[in-house]
C-alpha cells in the first residue's frame, strides 16, 4: 500500500519516472566501474560498464497516457448481460498496460490484466447479477516500457456505479377489487354505467340513451302485445361502469434475516440485502407484483414500513413501474434492524388492495396489518420468511429457538387470518390467483 500511494504521488509530478530496475542497474554499473579502477580489475569495469551505459542511454517515454472508460447507462435490470469499454491511449514508448477490468461471473471491479500497449478499446463482457448498487468498473492502471525500466503509474481509476434494479418475475394478471371512486378504468365496479360487462335488461326509462336499447327483447315484448312498439315494450342493457383499482405494496425493512439463525444478530450491520434473505424475496415479490398489475392498468403505489420518504405516491404506465424499482432498492440499502413500522391511513387510497410483505418476527407488523384490514381494506399479507431455516450449532439451545420462532410466526399468521387477512407463504403468484378467486367469489355474493 505504501509503495502505491508513493507511486501515485511520484505519477502526480513526474509522468514517467524509473523503475527500482533501472536505478539498481545504474547503481551496480557505477559500484563495478569504480571497483574495477581502484582495484585494477578489467573483468569488473567490463561488467560495470554495460550497465551503466545502458541505463543512461534508455529514452525516457513521452506523452501522458490515459485510460478513459466509457460512460454507460446508470440503470440496468437484473440478470442482463452487457459491455464494459475502456479507451486506452499509451502514447510513445509504452509496451505493457495492466489495467483492472471486470469480469464474467464475479463481482465488483474484477482483477488487473496484463496487455500489449496499443491504442484502442478494451471491451469486457459482464453479467449484471444481484440488484442493488455496486461498483462494476474502477479502471486502475500502470502502463510500463520495454524491460520494466520506466512506468507510469499507477494510477487508481474513478469509481463508476450502476443501479441494477430487481428482476421482474411473469405473473398472470387479475382482476383487482375497483376503488370506490372513480367511472373510469380496468375493472368492474358495483355501479351501473358504460361499462362492457352485462347488468341487467330492464324497461326503457326517461334518460336512457337510445344506443342502450336490446331490440331482440323489445320485439320479443312488442310481439307478445300484438306487434306494436308501445309504452313499455322497449328494453335497454345496463351494464356495469369500469373503474379504477389500486395496489399498495408496503414492504417491510425492520429486519433482513436468512436462513442461518446464528448470523441474525449481524441484523443492520451489512449495507446491502442479503441474497436470498427475507428482503431479497419481499423485493423481488414486490417488482413483479408492481409489474404485473401496471401492465394491466392498474394504479400501483408503494410504501416503506420504516422509511415513509422512500415510497411512492400512487400512479400507473411504464414510469411507475421504475419509480417503484428504484424505491425497492433504496429500500434494500437502509436496513437498520430497528424502527417502529408505520402505515397511515393516508397511505392507503380507500378502497385499496394492500399486500404486506415481511416475515412477521414481530407482533407490531401483525397489528399493523390488522389496523389496515379493520379499515375496510382488502388485505393479503405474503409471508417472506425464507424456507429451511438452519439451528444455531453454538448453542445447546439452538434447535428449540428454531422450534419456537417459527410456532411464534405461525401464531400470528393464524392471528392475521382471524382478522380477515388473505394469509400466502412466499409466493407472489399465488396472490394473484388469490385475488381472482375472491374476485369471483364477490360476483357471486352479488349475483
Amino acid at each position: 500500500m505504501r509503495q502505491w500511494l508513493v507511486g501515485r504521488r511520484l505519477v502526480r509530478h513526474t509522468g514517467w519516472r524509473p523503475t527500482d530496475t533501472l536505478v539498481r542497474a545504474l547503481g551496480a554499473g557505477f559500484a563495478l566501474v569504480v571497483a574495477g579502477t581502484v582495484l585494477h580489475q578489467l573483468p569488473l569495469v567490463l561488467i560495470g560498464v554495460p550497465l551503466l551505459v545502458s541505463g543512461l542511454i534508455t529514452p525516457r517515454p513521452s506523452g501522458s497516457p490515459t485510460v478513459t472508460p466509457v460512460r454507460h447507462a446508470e440503470t440496468v435490470d437484473s440478470g442482463g448481460t452487457g459491455t464494459v469499454t475502456v479507451e486506452v491511449r499509451p502514447g510513445d514508448g509504452a509496451a505493457f498496460t495492466a489495467v483492472r477490468l471486470p469480469v464474467t461471473g464475479r463481482s465488483g471491479v474484477g482483477p488487473v490484466h496484463l496487455l500489449p500497449a496499443a491504442a484502442g478499446a478494451l471491451r469486457a463482457r459482464i453479467r449484471w447479477g444481484h440488484w442493488g448498487r455496486s461498483e462494476y468498473l474502477r479502471a486502475d492502471h500502470l502502463l510500463a516500457s520495454d524491460d520494466g525500466l520506466f512506468v507510469y503509474g499507477p494510477v487508481v481509476g474513478r469509481v463508476a456505479q450502476h443501479t441494477v434494479l430487481p428482476p421482474i418475475e411473469p405473473l398472470p394478471g387479475a382482476s383487482l377489487p375497483p376503488r370506490a371512486a372513480g367511472l373510469v378504468g380496468a375493472h368492474r365496479s358495483r355501479r351501473p354505467g358504460d361499462g362492457m360487462e352485462l347488468r341487467d335488461i330492464r324497461p326503457f326509462q326517461q334518460g336512457d340513451r337510445l344506443r342502450r336499447i336490446d331490440w331482440r327483447v323489445s320485439l320479443r315484448a312488442a310481439a307478445a302485445r300484438g306487434g306494436a312498439l308501445v309504452p313499455g315494450t322497449l328494453h335497454v342493457r345496463e351494464r356495469y361502469a369500469e373503474a379504477d383499482a389500486d395496489l399498495v405494496l408496503a414492504l417491510d425493512t425492520t429486519v433482513d434475516v436468512d436462513t442461518d439463525l446464528a448470523r441474525w444478530s449481524e441484523l443492520g450491520q451489512r449495507p446491502d440485502a442479503r441474497r436470498g434473505g427475507s428482503l431479497d424475496l419481499g423485493v423481488r415479490a414486490a417488482a413483479s407484483l408492481a409489474a404485473a398489475f401496471l401492465r394491466q392498468g392498474d394504479r400501483v403505489s408503494y410504501v416503506d414500513l420504516v422509511n415513509a420518504r422512500l415510497g411512492v405516491p400512487v400512479g400507473s404506465g411504464r414510469r411507475q413501474l421504475e419509480l417503484v424499482r428504484h424505491a425497492l432498492v433504496r429500500s434494500g440499502e437502509r436496513v437498520t434492524g430497528g424502527g417502529e413500522p408505520v402505515l397511515r391511513a393516508g397511505q392507503v387510497p380507500l378502497g385499496a388492495t394492500v399486500i404486506v410483505l415481511s416475515p412477521f418476527l414481530v407482533d407490531s407488523l401483525v397489528d399493523l396489518t390488522a389496523r389496515a384490514a379493520r379499515r375496510g381494506n382488502l388485505v393479503i399479507a405474503i409471508d417472506v420468511l425464507p424456507e429451511g431455516l438452519l439451528a444455531d450449532t453454538a448453542t445447546p439451545w439452538g434447535d428449540a429457538v428454531r422450534t419456537i420462532l417459527l410456532a411464534e410466526q405461525r401464531m400470528r399468521l393464524a392471528a392475521l387470518a382471524d382478522q380477515g387477512v388473505l394469509v400466502l407463504r412466499r409466493d407472489a403468484a399465488a396472490s394473484i390467483g388469490l385475488l381472482r378467486r375472491h374476485r369471483e367469489a364477490r360476483r357471486g355474493v352479488r349475483r
